[in-house]
C-alpha cells in the first residue's frame, strides 16, 4: 500500500452546519458542505498518523473506519484541533499502551495543563498519551512504505502554528495567515498543498480566498485544496471560481502521496 492522505474534517471552528443548524451561505442539499473540525490522517498498511484530535474525531474516525491510532501530531493548541483528545482513549484501553504524541512546546504546555489525566498519574483512571518532542523530522516505516513528516512554524494570528510537509510531497496547512519569506523554499516541487481558506473576506488570523490564490503563483503546487472552510464557502459556488488545479476539500477527501 502506499502512504494516504485523508483530511478527515475541513470545517471552520464552528463547523458546518453551526451548532443551531445554520448553514450560512452552504446549499445544505449538497452532502460537501458538511464540514467537521479540522483534522486529518496519514495512513499506511500497519500505520495510521492523526493530525489534531478535533472535537468531531469520533464519528471522523467511525465515517472513515480508521480502527487504530497510533501516533498524534498537533498542529497548535486551539480547542478546534485539541478538544477531541479525550476520545483517543478508547485506543489506549484497545492496544494497553500509550499513544505517541508530537507538538511544539507551547502546545505541549496546553495539554499537559488543560489534560493532564491524559498525561500524567493523577486519578483512578490510567494516562493514555505520552508527549514527545517536535523534530524538524520524524521518519517512519511500515514494510516497505516510508513516511517522513517535516514541520514548518507558520503565523496563525498572534500564534504560531505547524505546517506538515510528508514525504515532501503534501503541505498540510489548516491554520494560517502567512508562511514566512525564510520558509517558502521548503513548499517547492509540491504535489498537494491542503490550505487554511476561511473565506471570501479578510481575516486577521486565516488566509481568505485572494490570499491563497496569490501564494499558490508563488508556491505553485500541482494540486491546491482549501479546508477550514466557513459558512459562506458554498461548495459548489466556491469549485466554480476556482482555476483547474485548485478545489475545496469535503470531509473523507484522500488521495495517495
Amino acid at each position: 500500500m502506499s502512504v494516504k492522505f485523508t483530511i478527515l474534517g475541513c470545517g471552520y471552528s464552528l463547523g458546518v452546519p453551526q451548532i443551531d443548524g445554520n448553514f450560512g451561505k452552504c446549499n445544505p442539499n449538497n452532502k460537501k458542505n458538511y464540514r467537521t473540525r479540522c483534522s486529518a490522517l496519514i495512513s499506511s498498511t500497519n500505520l495510521n498518523i492523526l493530525i489534531d484530535s478535533s472535537p468531531d474525531i469520533k464519528i471522523q474516525l467511525i465515517k472513515n473506519k480508521i480502527k487504530n491510532i497510533d501516533k498524534v501530531f498537533y498542529t497548535h493548541e486551539h480547542a478546534d484541533q485539541t478538544h477531541g483528545i479525550n476520545d483517543l482513549r478508547f485506543f489506549y484501553l484497545k492496544n494497553k499502551t500509550k499513544i505517541p504524541v508530537f507538538a511544539d512546546n507551547k502546545t505541549q504546555n496546553y495539554l499537559l495543563s488543560t489534560f493532564k489525566y491524559c498525561f500524567k498519574n493523577v486519578s483512578e483512571y490510567p494516562p493514555i498519551l505520552k508527549i514527545n518532542k517536535l523534530k524538524k523530522k520524524h521518519t517512519f516505516t511500515d514494510n516497505t512504505d516510508k513516511i517522513s513528516i517535516k514541520n514548518i512554524k507558520v503565523q496563525h494570528g498572534k500564534i504560531k502554528s505547524i505546517c506538515y510537509i510528508i514525504n515532501n510531497k503534501c503541505a498540510y496547512a489548516s491554520d494560517v495567515n502567512k508562511i514566512f519569506k525564510k520558509d517558502m523554499n521548503k513548499f517547492s516541487n509540491l504535489k498537494y498543498l491542503i490550505i487554511d481558506c476561511l473565506r471570501y473576506d479578510s481575516h486577521y488570523s486565516h488566509y481568505n480566498l485572494n490570499d491563497v490564490l496569490s501564494l499558490i503563483k508563488i508556491i505553485k503546487p500541482k494540486k491546491t485544496i482549501l479546508t477550514n472552510l466557513n459558512i459562506d464557502m458554498d461548495y459548489g459556488k466556491l469549485k466554480k471560481k476556482l482555476p483547474k488545479n485548485v478545489i475545496p476539500a469535503y470531509d473523507g477527501l484522500s488521495f495517495l502521496i
